[in-house]
């Protein structure tokens, strides 16, 4: 009996240990997808009219705010001082 305990023990950890990492990666495509956002919101903010520049403004505030959210949940350093990574490919 506990064998069997035991081995259901080992096949939750497993499932659960498989469930974290397609989180971790999820979550890693989705702060990916912020960055390209970002870059691409910046890259709109240079060119825009003033009219339409608070608005981008206030996007680039959003995902900055996502990707740092995103870092921290990654366990990776992302605080309120730490710079956001340029994943532009010129």
């Amino acid at each position: 009996m506990a064998e069997i305990i035991q081995l259901r023990e080992f096949l939750a950890a497993r499932q659960r240990a498989r469930r974290q990492l397609s989180e971790q990666q999820s979550l890693v495509q989705a702060v990916t997808i912020l960055r390209e956002n970002l870059a691409a919101a910046a890259e709109l903010l240079k060119d825009a009219p003033a009219a339409e520049q608070p608005g981008l403004l206030d996007a680039v505030e959003r995902l900055t705010a996502m990707i740092r959210y995103g870092m921290r949940m990654l366990g990776q350093p992302g605080g309120a001082d730490a710079p956001i990574a340029d994943t532009s490919r010129d």
